[in-house]
């Protein structure tokens, strides 16, 4: 039987450090690897859903590992070479009644 693997993903942080000339804040990012992250794609239903919902169509759900910490709303991602933002409000289960290894997840749409 094979154990079941995740992947590494880039989540990207945004801190504001300033503003312009006209007062509009200004960004910068950093880049932290996340490890063992499981990408599974939204059925075709979800992603209808979440078009008349979020007004955009998602395309993958990523499950996150138990323990982890970081913010995932409104996040940019990085996998399979292309960038993706997340969408919608992540999803966090009790850890202790989940079997597996993976205890939250979170949609993604794809960022251009």
């Amino acid at each position: 039987m094979a154990m079941i693997k995740g992947q590494t993903v880039i989540l990207y942080d945004k801190q504001q450090t300033g503003t312009d000339p006209i007062g509009n804040p200004v960004y910068s990012e950093t880049a932290e690897e996340i490890a063992d992250v499981l990408v599974v794609p939204v059925s075709s239903e979800e992603s209808i859903q979440d078009t008349n919902l979020y007004g955009v169509s998602t395309v993958y759900w990523l499950f996150i590992p138990k323990g982890d910490a970081h913010e995932w709303r409104h996040k940019r991602v990085s996998f399979f070479n292309a960038n993706w933002q997340t969408v919608g409000e992540p999803i966090q289960y009790i850890e202790e009644n989940v079997p597996l290894r993976w205890n939250k997840k979170v949609r993604v749409a794809h960022y251009e």
